[in-house]
């Protein structure tokens, strides 16, 4: 039987049919429907841990006691867990171990555009990449194989494409597999200095062995056509290629990237005239091509930066771009925004108002920055906000602190932001912290976190509270608003400012996504009383526009809020007023 399925929904398929019994991730676009869809089948324990890190370390945990066990991220995840990874590399395993990592070229979702190849190669542990939903659902089960035969974790590298798109998979049954035994074994496990050297010769006639078995691998895959143009790609780039060149070309599709074979491509790159290495974001298999004597082009003709295209591989193989249609008229742009009712609207338009410098953080709160809010002045990683506040006013002094603070999310607080927050308690710091509790993973599509008290499953389990939190770690001043309520969020965030001690505010209201919010009535414009002036438009509300020269407000998207109401000094805006 045939399932039409997603790249993601096709890993979780393998997982599942190559008897994976522990899952444990932590969102994050394009990967975060594997831990979703994996959370369907009971037979898998899955869950969402606090960060990428406890996430490895529980996975790789699980696979030592002899299930095997899955972990899932995005690319920047891997900064955060490389500290397991690095050093399972060498442990190795006991059950297969398979880490999920979503690359995001294009950067459509993500701070940065890095490749997670170089951290396969660095780490020294194999890396299949997969070219579509089948590819991904085989290369999963296969990716448990090579885990357990060569005693590796082993990572599978999705993209964005892959992983959104969709193609036909071949399902298959579940693989049941007896808890494997676990054995005491200090010289294995325990990567002490004595341990950790004999171990590192271990992992390097390990890669001699994986690099012997990527000339032979099934998933290294050669199809003949017209050999005056061979290509060497993996992944998206590989169907991109075949769909501009067909038959008019021979390709080396590579289903394993780390390692990478030495005589399949030579022998390969000597049946075809010209060589092209088709590959996103960095120069691997290229400088890999380069390295063992074979001439190809690559990054002198592709670009280094962004997603490529079907249109993009014809134009530079080609020289000319296909025919496009085009309007005629200017189409303005739609930037992302704050959704309607956001509970972070009214908290940076404040923070806009009172001029403060804002360390920003990761999650949809980081819309924050747009205009014409433009309420962030820095946005680095996952928890960067307060460690890096913290510095700023180290540098800056007191006079600073009174002017600037910190912004992070909930599940972004229990990711990494805590320890900075001890950073800051501990070291007598005097910063202003806000957490943007929303009550939800908001950013990756409404996954919970441990301050909502659900698991991934929906189970109700202990709720993380951020006061106690706050407390524990040296805050006294901690405080609650409603930012719906600008007067009262303004107040607090000026008497936090003017204390010479660490405080935290949290800014709580659900998302207004939540499908268990219940919203107000949508609001109306009195047309009488409105004057034009655009004042409501300054809180970038996607519901609020203006036509012949007053403000309207589409009922469709209004949830009532109120938020707009405390903007207006003419009471144009209000519950009673009627369009006229």
């Amino acid at each position: 039987m045939k399932q039409l399925l997603l790249g993601n929904e096709a890993v979780a398929r393998g997982l599942y049919e190559a008897g994976c019994g522990v899952v444990s991730s932590y969102p994050g676009t394009p990967s975060t429907e594997i831990t979703e869809c994996a959370a369907k089948y009971e037979e898998i324990y899955a869950e969402w841990a606090p960060n990428e890190k406890v996430a490895m370390e529980v996975a790789l945990g699980a696979a030592i006691g002899g299930r095997r066990a899955f972990c899932g991220m995005k690319h920047v995840g891997v900064n955060v867990a490389a500290d397991p990874l690095f050093t399972a590399s060498y442990s190795g395993v006991n059950a297969g171990l398979v880490i999920g990592v979503a690359d995001d070229p294009g950067m459509h979702s993500s701070q940065n555009e890095q490749d997670s190849r170089h951290y396969a190669a660095s780490a020294k542990v194999p890396m299949l990449e997969p070219a579509d939903s089948e590819d991904s659902c085989t290369y999963a089960k296969l990716a448990f194989e090579l885990s357990e035969k060569f005693d590796t974790p082993v990572m599978l590298r999705m993209s964005t494409r892959i992983s959104h798109s969709q193609s036909l998979v071949e399902i298959g049954e579940r693989q049941e597999l007896p808890l494997k035994e676990y054995q005491k074994n200090p010289a294995k496990y325990v990567m002490m200095p004595a341990f950790a050297k004999p171990k590192h010769v271990v992992v390097e006639k390990r890669t001699e062995a994986l690099r012997e078995y990527a000339e032979t691998a099934p998933i290294n895959q050669i199809f003949w056509g017209d050999t005056k143009i061979g290509v060497i790609a993996a992944g998206s780039t590989y169907m991109y290629a075949r769909e501009v060149l067909g038959d008019k070309a021979s390709y080396l599709k590579l289903g394993m990237v780390n390692p990478l074979p030495v005589r399949l491509i030579q022998d390969f790159a000597a049946k075809v005239d010209t060589l092209y290495v088709i590959e996103e974001l960095d120069d691997v298999i290229e400088t890999h091509c380069r390295k063992i004597g074979v001439k190809v082009i690559g990054k002198d003709l592709f670009p280094w930066i962004g997603e490529f295209s079907q249109k993009l591989i014809a134009e530079k193989l080609f020289g000319k771009a296909e025919d496009t249609y085009t309007f005629p008229e200017t189409v303005p742009m739609r930037p992302p925004v704050l959704c309607a009712g956001c509970p972070h609207r009214g908290l940076f338009y404040v923070l806009n108002q009172l001029k403060v410098m804002v360390s920003g953080d990761i999650g949809c709160y980081t819309l924050g920055a747009s205009a014409p809010l433009s309420a962030m002045d820095t946005t680095i990683c996952m928890g960067a906000s307060i460690s890096g506040l913290h510095g700023f006013n180290i540098a800056r002094g007191e006079e600073s602190a009174a002017k600037s603070v910190a912004v992070i999310g909930d599940s972004t607080f229990i990711h990494s932001g805590i320890t900075g927050l001890i950073d800051i308690s501990y070291n007598q710091g005097i910063s202003t912290v806000i957490v943007l509790d929303n009550s939800i993973t908001g950013m990756t599509g409404h996954q919970q976190n441990p301050t909502t008290g659900y698991t991934l499953k929906g189970d109700p389990t202990a709720k993380v509270s951020i006061e106690k939190v706050c407390n524990a770690v040296g805050i006294n001043r901690v405080r609650v608003v409603d930012p719906y309520n600008l007067e009262e969020t303004r107040k607090a965030i000026e008497e936090e400012l003017a204390v010479k001690e660490p405080s935290v505010i949290i800014s709580r209201r659900p998302c207004a996504l939540l499908k268990y919010v219940k919203h107000n009535p949508p609001l109306k414009i009195d047309t009488e009383r409105c004057r034009g002036c655009k004042v409501c438009l300054k809180m970038g509300c996607p519901a609020i526009s203006v036509v012949n020269g007053k403000a309207v407000i589409d009922d469709t998207l209004c949830v009532g809020c109120g938020v707009c109401t405390e903007l207006c000094r003419f009471g144009a805006i209000g519950k009673g007023a009627e369009t006229k």
